[in-house]
């Protein structure tokens, strides 16, 4: 498993800082949460991370990939994946076309052999058929696999953006506020979920969430951001204990 390295990023727009200097340890096969005020730079990190933004200043790496310039696609072949707070899914497709369309990037074969599809080509489909099927069940989707996305209810259509991230079969996987909107029953569902993608599928989680309740009770590790600044780092114990968190963050004087 692979350590996410940041190191004293900076990015700014027009000006204006959403990160200054911003330095972080993602340790592989925990749960690290990075939260803060909106406006923070969450988003702008996992952003970074991911390759739609590239920072002005300082260095991103993954194991011996260096992240900084990279391209999205090429980050994902790295095996980091990403699921939108805003959903990137096909609203008029099914939940399992959706699925499939994922694993794109997974098919190696030529134009001929799609045509005729057979040997390779159809061995692939097979595969990723199969691949899909398994990230189905693990999300328990099932009832709504051949159901139309945008028929489905808010809390479906976001297991079925995490799903999406599942299927590309990333050992690092960034997950962008997957609770926002979200009742209480079906905020404790992908909690399970995230859970579970981490003890049954060893998976390194980066949880970008709003709700401190769920960040505080399945996080290893907090960081917090402020302005575009890291304040606080550690346990979620430690955070919790620290002043310039609770000033920030919490509210407290």
């Amino acid at each position: 498993m692979t350590t996410l390295s940041i190191e004293n990023v900076t990015l700014t727009f027009g000006g204006l800082n959403a990160l200054s200097d911003v330095s972080m340890t993602i340790e592989p096969g925990l749960i690290t949460s990075i939260i803060g005020p909106n406006g923070a730079g969450k988003t702008s990190i996992l952003n970074c991370i991911s390759g739609f933004y590239h920072p002005d200043t300082g260095e991103i790496k993954y194991g011996g990939n260096r992240l900084t310039r990279a391209l999205p696609h090429q980050v994902t072949k790295l095996g980091i994946a990403r699921a939108f707070q805003n959903l990137e899914l096909f609203r008029g497709l099914s939940v399992l076309d959706n699925l499939m369309l994922a694993r794109h990037t997974n098919l190696k074969y030529n134009f001929f052999q799609a045509v005729i599809f057979a040997g390779k080509a159809s061995r692939q489909e097979a595969e990723n058929r199969a691949y899909v099927e398994d990230v189905i069940d693990f999300m328990e989707l099932e009832p709504y696999r051949k159901s139309t996305v945008g028929n489905l209810a808010y809390g479906i259509q976001k297991r079925v953006e995490v799903a999406r991230a599942l299927t590309l079969g990333p050992q690092l996987l960034l997950l962008d506020e997957p609770m926002a909107g979200m009742n209480i029953e079906e905020k404790e569902d992908i909690v399970r979920f995230v859970m579970d993608i981490k003890k049954e599928q060893k998976k390194t989680i980066i949880l970008v969430e709003h709700d401190l309740g769920v960040v505080m009770d399945i996080s290893d590790r907090i960081h917090v951001l402020d302005f575009g600044e890291v304040i606080g780092s550690g346990t979620p114990q430690e955070v919790a204990a620290n002043e310039k968190v609770i000033e920030a963050y919490i509210g407290e004087d």
